[in-house]
């Protein structure tokens, strides 16, 4: 039953960020009689929402929680009451809360005579569970996940300079899920040069707040006739650049509607560790760094990548292509740093594979 409630919390994509996604399973005499998810920021936790469907019948039953239940009065009222209020007899959960106000509900519940059993995951599959919330209470800087999607000889454009769909409508699809989970995606100067992107999240899951479009352009160059520029409506857009762009450009931008932030750069690369603290320090959780390869590379090269996403197209496209990988900033085959978060899998005719960077944890935590 743990497992349907973490499968439950899959509702949440998109709409619960920043708070972590959540399910909540409720069992009496062998039968389920309440489910529940996180489904929007500042709404009904979990746990609310099945004891809502179950409820005469969550007296005496067991809930199964893919969170430990909160114990503090935040959007909501601490769930923590809520299952004690219901009778609930028994709480299953997987993952402890991390949170430094929201923990506590395993023994708020012990002390009003619910058993309690948990937490049932290891630190590295409660990580896999909600990254970015795990993550940041750990750490306390955003998330950074990387993504890429490569064909068969680890290319990912025929040449330098063209466009190349890589992956099908599936995994396409697969993308804009993703992207509805992080706060801001980020993109090199050339990506946008290349495939004028519109880096929106589009598709079954609509994000409750619009990720923050961010171009790392060190000559502050965006194209104001481009599709980032030209789509606002659809949410910010974000240039980080050197300190030394001329403030007539940035103004020119500003006027655009762009927002731009001046930051140390060398040459033609801004600081990239610098760019994660500046987005720590404007509030934001997460961070999808797109691409290109150099760039994802370069995350990874400083140590900044917490999540790497790879589809694998079954195509080739030759010696002439754009290697995928273009340094050895990321270094998979490392076991001491990555971990496969699962089995890759299916996503239409690609093969989409997700690691974590288990480094961080202790050799306990990671197994």
């Amino acid at each position: 039953m743990l497992g349907r409630a973490r499968g439950l919390r899959l509702r949440g994509r998109g709409g619960a960020h920043p708070n972590p996604m959540v399910g909540c399973v409720i069992v009496s005499e062998g039968r389920t009689v309440g489910r529940g998810w996180h489904a929007e920021f500042g709404g009904s936790h979990a746990e609310v929402m099945a004891l809502r469907e179950a409820g005469e019948a969550a007296r005496g039953a067991t809930a199964y929680v893919s969170l430990e239940p909160c114990a503090h009065f935040g959007q909501t009222p601490p769930c923590s009451e809520a299952l004690i209020d219901a009778g609930v007899a028994r709480v299953v959960f997987g993952a402890a809360d991390p949170g430094d106000a929201s923990s506590g509900g395993a023994a708020q519940l012990r002390d009003a005579g619910i058993e309690v059993v948990g937490p049932c995951l290891s630190a590295r599959s409660a990580l896999a569970d909600n990254p970015s919330f795990f993550h940041r209470a750990r750490t306390g800087r955003p998330y950074v996940a990387g993504k890429l999607a490569m064909s068969l000889d680890a290319r990912i454009a025929a040449r330098p300079g063209d466009r190349t769909p890589i992956t099908g409508e599936e995994a396409l699809a697969e993308v804009h899920r993703i992207r509805a989970e992080f706060s801001a995606i980020v993109v090199g100067a050339r990506t946008v040069e290349v495939d004028d992107p519109l880096l929106t999240a589009r598709g079954d899951i609509e994000p409750r707040v619009p990720p923050i479009r961010i171009v790392l352009d060190a000559h502050a160059a965006l194209p104001l006739d481009g599709a980032l520029a030209g789509s606002l409506h659809a949410g910010p857009v974000w240039v980080f650049c050197s300190k030394q762009v001329a403030e007539s450009r940035i103004e020119e931008l500003e006027r655009a509607g762009i927002v731009v932030h001046p930051i140390a750069s060398t040459g033609d690369e801004v600081d990239l560790a610098a760019v994660v603290d500046d987005c720590a320090e404007l509030g934001l959780a997460s961070v999808l760094v797109e691409g290109g390869g150099r760039l994802v590379d370069g995350f990874g090269a400083a140590g900044l990548l917490d999540r790497f996403y790879l589809f694998t197209a079954p195509s080739v496209l030759g010696s002439a292509g754009v290697p995928a990988f273009p340094g050895k900033g990321l270094r998979l085959d490392d076991g001491n740093t990555w971990g496969l978060v699962s089995r890759p899998q299916r996503v239409g005719n690609d093969v989409l594979a997700i690691w974590d960077r288990t480094e961080s944890l202790s050799p306990e935590e990671s197994a």
